[in-house]
């Protein structure tokens, strides 16, 4: 009797030993390709459990999922003969888990090995401007020759990004004084722009004042009030020559004879009320009668006329 409970446990050992290595489980990322005996199945397991034969097949499970793989940093040189170093990144995923398992081996190491030798190819094909500048063409080139082999494998690559160029160091200060240089160059052209619009402004203004001289003395006000608000303790006040002939031209011609300290005038033309009216020169040094000469001590004689000298006194009595 104890031999046949031994028997029946057995059995039912076995059993369940059958029926775990004939029960798969499959994600819902991933799928089934079972192999009988070395031949492939033409049916491949979706998501969930999968029966297979014991003994007699073997399932491989095949990821679906976007796979990121980097690529390690290649070292080539550019078109114009520059060292770099470039690394990237793929993004892949695979559309035929058939072709996954039977075209290749390993298809994660092959993906890698293609990514790195087309990287080096972008590498040789460009300028270092490109690889600085102009990544996106550059990515769409590398994305297409690595997906043209990746296709007969059952791979789809999605995209591709080259992450870093690292230069030489004498490239980096070459590069950095190129860049002060144009920056340079910018700032002298804006500076010489706004130099050549204010001397247009500035010789415009000039034809204004040119027309309205008021308006020259108006702006030297201003610019005396603008001095003033700095709260200095001496003032200049320059006078600049265009003021000076506006008031010139503004004063009457009779004012400004009279107003002249070297200006003569005719005794002749002075009332004289009987008397010689003298003139007064050069201050108080120096007098002009109507009959007289100059004299040093700046006094004047004046001779009288007859008709006003004093009668003699026999006469009044």
């Amino acid at each position: 009797m104890i031999t046949v409970y031994v028997l029946l446990a057995v059995l039912a050992l076995g059993g369940l030993l059958l029926l775990g290595s004939s029960v798969r489980i499959i994600t819902q990322f991933e799928r089934g390709v079972v192999l009988r005996f070395g031949r492939l199945r033409s049916a491949t397991r979706g998501p969930g459990l999968a029966l297979i034969a014991p003994f007699a097949d073997r399932l491989h499970k095949v990821n679906m999922q976007i796979v990121t793989l980097p690529i390690p940093a290649q070292e080539g040189i550019t078109r114009d003969n520059v060292t770099v170093k470039v690394d990237a990144v793929v993004y892949y995923r695979v559309i035929d888990p058939v072709k996954v398992v039977v075209d290749v081996q390993n298809y994660d190491h092959a993906i890698g090995q293609v990514a790195q030798a087309s990287l080096r190819s972008i590498i040789g094909k460009s300028d270092l401007d490109d690889l600085l500048s102009n990544r996106e063409r550059l990515n769409q080139g590398l994305e297409l020759m690595i997906d043209s082999p990746a296709l007969d494998w059952g791979v789809h690559i999605d995209r591709v990004e080259i992450k870093d160029v690292a230069l030489p160091d004498s490239m980096k200060r070459s590069i950095a004084r190129q860049a002060e240089a144009e920056r340079e160059r910018r700032s002298r052209v804006i500076t010489a722009e706004g130099e050549l619009q204010a001397s247009e402004t500035l010789a415009k203004a000039a034809e204004v004042m040119t027309g309205h001289p008021a308006a020259l003395q108006l702006r030297l006000l201003q610019t005396v009030v603008e001095v003033a608000a700095e709260k200095n303790s001496t003032l200049v006040l320059p006078f600049p020559v265009e003021l000076l002939r506006f008031l010139e031209r503004a004063t009457p011609a009779e004012a400004a004879a009279a107003a002249s300290p070297e200006a003569i005038i005719d005794p002749s033309d002075a009332p004289t009320h009987g008397l010689g009216a003298g003139l007064q020169r050069d201050g108080a040094s120096e007098k002009l009668t109507a009959g007289g000469t100059p004299t040093a001590t700046g006094t004047t004689t004046t001779p009288e006329p007859a008709s006003m000298a004093p009668a003699p006194a026999a006469a009044g009595r």
